[in-house]
């Protein structure tokens, strides 16, 4: 019984861990579209859309309230974008979305775990060959929905006609181009559906196969790195 309460503990643990490490990292979103397109929802898409991934990841709303006030703070630091590519062990792709404050902690915390894996952190652009920019949509599937139809309204916007289908949940996932997020969002909502989640992704085109040891050497890099508040997501070619 006592290492069955150690082992719930540390689970719970975790969870706790990883959920306040979700909630830092969208806070930070949230900060940076406030500053863009300001603090009301209605009149500002970008925030919506985060929004929607918070309520996803099961964040309260007084939290995101709460970040939505901070973020109209004088004193509330500036953000920027900026990603990280490398090799990490065995020829595998990592690409590291981050949004900081300080770069020069930033990369120095992302370049200890690549020389920690024995990685090599590139210059930028350098993977961009192996991997695809694209918008991603989640929404609720309506009844007697056409996808074939909605598909066809969508493709002028850069929308791929293949599309992803979770029976469990009744969502739709869609994927077009990155420039055309404000635009698929607007002709979504226009149209009355519930997204429930939007965001920017990159999806390798080249996988890697390797074996179940080196993905388990792979994991651990890439779990290390998520543990850094200003490091948003890892993406790898690992198939």
């Amino acid at each position: 019984m006592g290492r069955a309460f150690e082992y719930r503990k540390a689970a719970k643990m975790k969870r706790w861990g990883h959920m306040a490490r979700t909630f830092t990292k969208i806070g930070k979103q949230i900060a940076i579209a406030v500053k863009a397109g300001g603090p009301e929802p209605e009149n500002n898409p970008t925030l919506r859309a985060i929004i929607a991934n918070a309520k996803r990841e099961n964040m309260p709303k007084d939290n995101i309230e709460r970040a939505i006030k901070n973020a109209m703070g004088k004193d509330q630091s500036e953000y920027k974008v900026v990603t990280y590519e490398g090799y990490g062990p065995h020829g595998v792709a990592i690409f590291v979305d981050t949004l900081t404050d300080n770069t020069t902690r930033t990369v120095g915390d992302v370049r200890s775990v690549f020389n920690k894996f024995n990685g090599n952190l590139g210059t930028s652009g350098s993977l961009s060959f192996l991997f695809d920019h694209k918008s991603v949509f989640t929404f609720k599937k309506k009844d007697g929905l056409e996808m074939d139809e909605l598909i066809l309204d969508l493709i002028d916007y850069g929308v791929e006609d293949e599309f992803d289908e979770d029976e469990k949940t009744n969502e739709i996932t869609i994927y077009g181009a990155p420039t055309s997020f404000g635009e698929i969002q607007k002709h979504l909502e226009a149209e009355g559906f519930e997204v429930t989640g939007a965001e920017f992704t990159y999806i390798p085109n080249d996988l890697k196969e390797v074996s179940d040891e080196e993905r388990e050497t792979i994991d651990k890099m890439v779990e290390r790195l998520e543990d850094f508040d200003d490091v948003q997501t890892v993406y790898t070619n690992m198939k």
